[in-house]
């Protein structure tokens, strides 16, 4: 745990330099979302940085909401998938790390273009079921934002997961409770989520998502849910900004870059753990 904690610190590091490095980007969720991307590609998931698209005999991880790229460049750089110094490059002309992940810059790690909001949970399904055809028993993750369920398609989505016995699916929903325009309780109050996804015929888990231990032993319950005939979903209760004191809880972070004193504030707070790129 220890090291989990210590890499979850350099991943936070890298996220405030990448989005101040270039003045742009997605800071809030990319920091609320750290412990998990940790927990996920460092101790939960069955994967190999020498990447193949399809993927056989993998665990697969797709991004829904694709505006956290920081966080997802940082924790495929460090857990080996391309050079940790490329993370410099972040939203630069000719990059491969744009600001949305994108499957043309053919960057290891990414199977799926993901800016456009509410698609990510219909091609991890689809992905789940190509694993049940080629007797595959890996398992697929996910990840959507809280806000990002105001996207129609999602529910769709939810609702055929569960007709399909998807039961090879872990979807995890940030619910941080703020979206770029405010709370989701103003700008479209999602109601009881827990009941919704039960009523649409999931298993549904919930834990603290900036806590390491809750976050591995949750991961670790949701996969031992699978096999049973249906879909799991885990609603991770974050903190947007979550590790940066100035950032954290509020969505006024959602999407701007830190200047160079509050830069330098935050990097205060962040211990380096691993070595700077």
């Amino acid at each position: 745990m220890s090291k989990l904690t210590e890499i979850a610190s350099q991943v936070r590091r890298d996220i405030v330099r990448m989005v101040h490095g270039v003045q742009s980007g997605h800071p809030g969720g990319s920091l609320g979302c750290t412990e998990y991307f940790t927990a996920l590609y460092f101790e939960i998931m069955k994967h190999n940085p020498d990447f193949t698209m399809e993927g056989r005999g993998e665990d697969l991880f797709f991004l829904s909401n694709g505006h956290i790229s920081p966080v997802f460049y940082s924790t495929l750089a460090r857990s080996g998938y391309f050079p940790i110094s490329e993370l410099a490059t972040f939203r630069k002309i000719n990059s491969r790390l744009q600001g949305h992940p994108t499957t043309h810059e053919h960057l290891p790690g990414v199977r799926v273009a993901s800016g456009s909001l509410g698609q990510g949970m219909s091609v991890a399904i689809g992905a789940a079921l190509a694993k049940k055809l080629n007797k595959d028993n890996g398992t697929v993750f996910s990840l959507h934002g809280d806000g990002e369920l105001d996207e129609g398609q999602n529910w769709e989505a939810i609702m055929s997961a569960a007709h399909l016995k998807v039961d090879n699916l872990v979807s995890t929903i940030d619910y941080n409770g703020q979206q770029i325009d405010g709370p989701t309780k103003k700008v479209m109050n999602l109601g009881n989520l827990h009941a919704k996804f039960e009523a649409f015929g999931w298993q549904v888990m919930e834990m603290d998502g900036n806590n390491m231990d809750a976050v591995v032993e949750g991961l670790k319950k949701a996969k031992s849910l699978l096999g049973n005939g249906k879909p799991v979903v885990i609603l991770m209760t974050t903190i947007m900004g979550n590790g940066v004191d100035f950032m954290a809880g509020t969505h006024e972070w959602h999407g701007i870059a830190p200047n160079d004193e509050q830069l330098a504030k935050a990097l205060a707070q962040l211990p380096e753990t691993m070595g700077d790129y």
